[in-house]
């Protein structure tokens, strides 16, 4: 019996796309994905020999594109998450030691305003001991107009201004070496914030290059996938010009067995032509035998190299073929 103008290699072809697209293969879902031509007979028995040869051959089998594109797209997606979790770890690290700058910045700035105002306060200190020491002269000015009797009081302000004058010498010496250790906190503080920024910076040029050896990768997967994508698409090409010359080699069969049929109608013929038996049928007999084995030759082409489709009804036509050589073979010749 003739098939229903579709082929099992179809049938497979239409079964692999649906489930690709995660849809249920039923029949009527390839019948539709192959533009509703086929009968639903056909479509269940090329369904059921195709189980039968995926169960015998060790259960389903993933097409090899595919599955490399499966591969590197989890490769790809891998990369990537690796590459977001190394930078979000590095940002997070950055933060924390910005932060962290930020805060002995902040400190040593407190410091300073707090060394600030203490050298304000010396200075407004020293400023009114300089006009106290003002106010002192005059008075020894003017206790050196008075009489005798104040000598003793111009020797406590002397005294008096002794202490002042040691005092402030005390207050300019704290205020040097306060200054000095500001410009010790400065200088600490410019030191750690360069090595800071070289610590940063190095930490940047590492995670370029590793971004780069990421990138370099990714190029290289894609390259492989475009060259899987070539080859797929030539297979496909060989199996469509496969699939022409099988449907070329059925239309000959088809007009050889219309010869066939021609030769069989001259053999009765020339079997009710009594006269010219003999040579007629020595006639016949030779282009049976050349037709016979053209046949032959076709029946070996290889058919079975498209998905191992069978050549349909072969087995039919070669018996029609033998009962109608049986029915004009002259008697007593075999």
């Amino acid at each position: 019996m003739a098939r229903s103008g579709i082929y099992k290699s179809e049938v497979l072809r239409a079964r692999d796309n649906l489930l690709a697209q995660g849809r249920n293969p039923s029949i009527d879902a390839i019948r539709a994905e192959l533009g509703n031509t086929g009968s639903k007979t056909t479509i269940h028995r090329y369904l059921k020999e195709l189980e039968e040869e995926e169960g015998a051959g060790g259960g389903a089998k993933i097409a090899v594109s595919e599955a490399i594109q499966e591969l590197v797209g989890r490769l790809a997606a891998r990369l990537h998450e690796e590459a977001d979790e190394r930078i979000a770890v590095m940002a997070a690290e950055s933060a924390a030691q910005l932060a962290q700058c930020r805060e002995q910045l902040a400190q040593i700035t407190a410091e300073a305003q707090d060394s600030q105002q203490q050298l304000q306060q010396v200075s407004q200190t020293l400023t009114t001991e300089q006009q106290a020491h003002a106010a002192t002269r005059q008075a020894l000015q003017a206790a050196q107009l008075r009489d005798g009797q104040q000598q003793q009081q111009i020797i406590g302000l002397q005294e008096r201004l002794t202490e002042n004058q040691a005092h402030r010498a005390s207050l300019e010496e704290k205020h040097q070496h306060a200054r000095e250790a500001l410009e010790h906190y400065r200088q600490s503080v410019k030191e750690q914030r360069e090595q800071e920024q070289r610590r940063h910076e190095q930490q940047v040029q590492q995670l370029q290059a590793e971004l780069r050896t990421l990138g370099q990768t990714l190029i290289v997967k894609q390259d492989e996938l475009t060259r899987l994508y070539q080859d797929s698409a030539r297979t496909g090409a060989e199996l469509l010009s496969a699939s022409r010359a099988l449907r070329q080699q059925e239309q000959e069969q088809a007009r050889q067995a219309q010869t066939m049929a021609g030769l069989q109608a001259r053999v009765v013929e020339q079997g009710r032509l009594l006269a010219v038996l003999n040579e007629r049928l020595e006639q016949a007999v030779s282009s049976r035998e050349e037709v016979w084995q053209l046949l032959q030759q076709a029946s070996a082409a290889p058919v079975a190299t498209v998905n191992n489709e069978p050549a349909p009804d072969m087995a039919a036509d070669s018996e029609a073929t033998a009962d109608a050589d049986e029915a004009a073979a002259p008697p007593g010749r075999t």
